[in-house]
């Protein structure tokens, strides 16, 4: 049987990405889902466990885009379908950053 061991609930949201790792040119995903401490997304190549970047999207809230963009870490990599799952954990986000997430999963 397996658990799901998220220490967070999610929430899903379906956007446009833009993943600039330390390293590498900026590249196009699309989030999955969200939670206070991380953002789950589709992706094109693999990254490795424990790489940094900074990872920016849209979140919509009262009619109006708010646009997200917080240093993460890859939490975890896992090839599905023709793409990679790529969990990100978010690395010390401003409080502007976090009032928005928070907004957002109310």
């Amino acid at each position: 049987m397996l658990v799901d061991q998220r220490s967070a609930a999610r929430k899903i949201v379906r956007a446009k990405a833009v993943v600039v790792m330390d390293g590498l040119p900026p590249q196009q995903g699309r989030t999955i889902d969200i939670s206070g401490i991380g953002v789950s997304l589709t992706f094109d190549h693999k990254l490795a466990v424990g790489h940094m970047g900074q990872v920016t999207f849209e979140l919509f809230m009262d009619g109006k885009g708010q646009l997200v963009s917080t240093r993460c870490k890859v939490n975890y990599c896992i090839f599905s379908g023709d793409q990679f799952k790529i969990g990100f954990t978010f690395v010390n986000p401003d409080l502007g950053t976090m009032a928005t997430v928070n907004k957002f999963l109310r």
